[in-house]
C-alpha cells in the first residue's frame, strides 16, 4: 500500500510541475464558471422557467466537450512518458506489481481530475443561500461525473500503456472515448429487442439524464465500476505484457 501512494502522490503532484495542467485547469474553472454565471443571469429575470442550476453544470455541451477532449489530455503521459524515458522497465523490474502501478497513477489522475469539480461544492453554497436547491440532485449528479470519469480516466490510462508517444497515446483514448460514447447510437439501427435493450444500457447520456433527476440506479454504476475496472485490466495486462519482451 505504501507503493501504491507513493506513485499517486508523485504522479499527482506532476501534473502541478507542467503548465499544461494549470492551463486545462484554469480553462475548465473560466469556462464552467461562466456557465454557472448565465445561469444566475437567467434564473434572476422575470418568468424565468424553473429548473435545477447545477444538474445543467454537470450536463451540458462543454461538459461533454470536456469528457471527450480533455480527459485524454490529463491521461496521455500516464505510463507512455514512462515507457519513453525508459524509466518504466526500472517499474517493472523494482519490486512493485504492475497492477500497483496502473492503479497508483490511475489514482492520480482521478485525484486531479476530481480538482476540477472543486468549485461545485461554492456554488452549491451560493445558491443555497439564493434559492431552494435539491440536494439529492446535487449529489447524484456529482456522483455520475465522478463515475463517468473514472470510466473515461481508466480508458486513458489504457490508451497511454499502449505507446511511449503521448499525442498518440491521447489520440488512441479519445478515439476509444467515441467509440463507447457513440455505442449508443446502435439501438437505432438494430431490430432484436435484446440487442436493442444491450445497447441502450452502453447509453452514457441516458445514464447522465437519470443521474441528472436524482436517480441513482445501480445499474449505472454497475456499469461504470466494472467499465473502469475492464480498461484498468487490459493496461495492466499490457505492462504486464511488456515486462515478458
Amino acid at each position: 500500500m505504501r507503493k501504491f501512494f507513493a506513485i499517486a502522490r508523485r504522479e499527482w503532484l506532476s501534473y502541478f510541475y507542467s503548465p499544461l495542467g494549470y492551463i486545462v485547469l484554469a480553462a475548465f474553472w473560466l469556462v464552467n464558471g461562466f456557465i454557472f454565471w448565465s445561469i444566475l443571469a437567467y434564473l434572476s429575470q422575470p418568468g424565468a422557467r424553473s429548473m435545477q442550476p447545477l444538474a445543467t453544470i454537470f450536463n451540458n455541451t462543454f461538459f461533454w466537450i470536456f469528457l471527450l477532449f480533455f480527459i485524454p489530455v490529463i491521461t496521455m503521459r500516464l505510463i507512455s512518458e514512462e515507457r519513453k524515458s525508459g524509466s518504466i522497465e526500472t517499474l517493472l523490474t523494482s519490486p512493485v506489481s504492475s497492477s500497483t502501478i496502473v492503479l497508483g497513477k490511475f489514482a492520480a489522475a482521478f485525484g486531479f481530475y476530481a480538482v476540477f469539480w472543486l468549485p461545485v461544492v461554492a456554488y452549491a453554497l451560493i445558491l443555497n443561500h439564493l434559492m431552494t436547491i435539491d440536494l439529492r440532485i446535487v449529489l447524484s449528479s456529482l456522483l455520475a461525473v465522478l463515475l463517468l470519469g473514472a470510466f473515461f480516466l481508466a480508458v486513458g490510462t489504457f490508451a497511454s500503456s499502449l505507446s511511449k508517444n503521448q499525442i498518440v497515446a491521447a489520440i488512441l483514448g479519445f478515439v476509444i472515448i467515441i467509440l463507447v460514447f457513440s455505442a449508443g447510437l446502435l439501438q437505432g439501427l438494430v431490430n432484436n429487442p435484446g440487442l436493442k435493450d444491450a445497447f441502450s444500457y452502453l447509453t452514457i447520456w441516458d445514464h447522465m439524464d437519470d443521474f441528472s433527476r436524482g436517480v441513482v440506479d445501480t445499474r449505472h454504476i454497475v456499469y461504470y465500476v466494472s467499465s473502469s475496472a475492464l480498461f484498468l485490466y487490459l493496461a495492466q495486462a499490457t505492462l504486464e505484457a511488456k515486462k515478458g519482451q
